[in-house]
C-alpha cells in the first residue's frame, strides 16, 4: 500500500464511524496489505483525530488469548488507541446509535504513573510504572464488515488493526488496587448480559499474565516510535470472548474482590 492508500482507508473508516455505515474489507481492496500497512492506516486515523481535537488517553491490547489468535490464524496480539471521547463512567448508559455493532469484553486496566517505552521494557518496568489496576469493560465496534457479502471472506488481522483494533470505548470500574495487591493471573470475571451469565475467564488467559501483555505493548510501540505516557490507561486484553450488545442490553462484569463494572446499551 502507498501512503495515499493509507490515507484513503483511514478517511473511509472515519466516515464509517460518523455515519454508521460499514465499509468493505480492506484486505480485499488491498490484497497486498501488511501488518505495517495496517498500523499505518491506524496511525492516519490517529493523526486525523488529533487534528479534530481528540486527545489520546491510552491504549488497548487485543487478541491476547489463544482462542482469539487461533480464530484469526495469528500468533501475536494487536493494539489500538484510546481517545478521550471513548471513556464512559461505571454504570453508563450508551446512547442508541452511538456504535454500529457493539460488543464488550472484560479486562484488567492498568493506569500508569510514569512514562515507559523502548524495546527493552521489562516486567519490572511495567510494575514500577503502574499507578493502579482496575476492573474494566472494553466496548468493541467494527467500522469494517465482519465478512464480505459476495465471497463470504471474513475480516483478517489487517482489517482489525486498521480499524483501530476494533476499539470503540472503555468503562473503568471505580475500584483501585496496587499492582501487587492481587495475583492478576487469578483475577477473573463473571460477565452477565441481562442477568444471565454469558462468559467467565481468568487473567491468565492474557498471555499467561496481564503484566506481560503491557510489556508486549511497550515493546511493539517502540518499533513505531511511540511510548506509553504517564496517566494513560492500558486495557491489557480480554480473557473472555466478545459479548454481543444489541439495543436493550445490560452488562455487568463481577470481578469478585477485585471489584465490578457495568454499562447498558439503549
Amino acid at each position: 500500500m502507498t501512503p495515499e492508500d493509507h490515507a484513503k482507508a483511514a478517511a473511509d473508516l472515519l466516515i464509517a464511524e460518523r455515519t454508521g455505515q460499514q465499509i468493505g474489507l480492506l484486505s480485499l481492496r488491498y490484497p497486498e496489505i501488511t501488518m505495517d500497512d495496517a498500523y499505518a492506516v491506524q496511525n492516519a486515523i490517529y493523526t486525523q483525530k488529533l487534528t479534530e481535537g481528540r486527545k489520546v488517553i491510552g491504549w488497548k491490547i487485543g487478541l491476547t488469548s489463544k482462542a482469539m489468535q487461533y480464530a484469526l490464524g495469528i500468533d501475536i496480539p494487536d493494539s489500538g488507541i484510546l481517545f478521550d471521547d471513548m471513556m464512559f463512567d461505571d454504570g453508563a448508559i450508551v446512547p442508541k446509535g452511538r456504535f454500529i455493532q457493539p460488543r464488550i469484553e472484560a479486562e484488567i486496566a492498568f493506569v500508569m504513573k510514569s512514562a515507559m517505552g523502548g524495546a527493552g521494557v521489562t516486567r519490572g518496568d511495567v510494575i514500577a510504572a503502574t499507578d493502579y489496576v482496575a476492573p474494566s469493560i472494553e466496548i468493541l465496534d467494527t467500522r469494517i464488515l465482519r465478512a464480505d457479502p459476495a465471497t463470504g471472506q471474513a475480516r483478517v488481522i489487517y482489517d482489525t488493526i486498521s480499524d483501530n483494533a476494533a476499539n470503540a470505548g472503555i468503562v473503568l470500574g471505580q475500584q483501585r488496587h496496587g499492582i501487587d495487591a492481587f495475583d492478576l493471573r487469578w483475577i477473573g470475571a463473571i460477565t452477565t448480559r441481562n442477568g444471565e451469565v454469558e462468559e467467565t475467564g481468568l487473567g491468565a488467559g492474557v498471555l499467561n499474565d496481564p503484566v506481560e501483555s503491557v510489556v508486549w505493548l511497550a515493546r511493539r510501540m517502540s518499533a513505531y516510535g511511540q511510548a506509553i505516557e504517564a496517566g494513560q490507561v492500558i486495557l491489557s486484553g480480554s480473557f473472555i470472548r466478545p459479548v454481543e450488545c444489541p439495543p436493550g442490553t445490560d452488562i455487568h462484569a463481577d470481578f469478585g474482590p477485585f471489584g465490578s463494572v457495568a454499562c447498558s446499551f439503549e
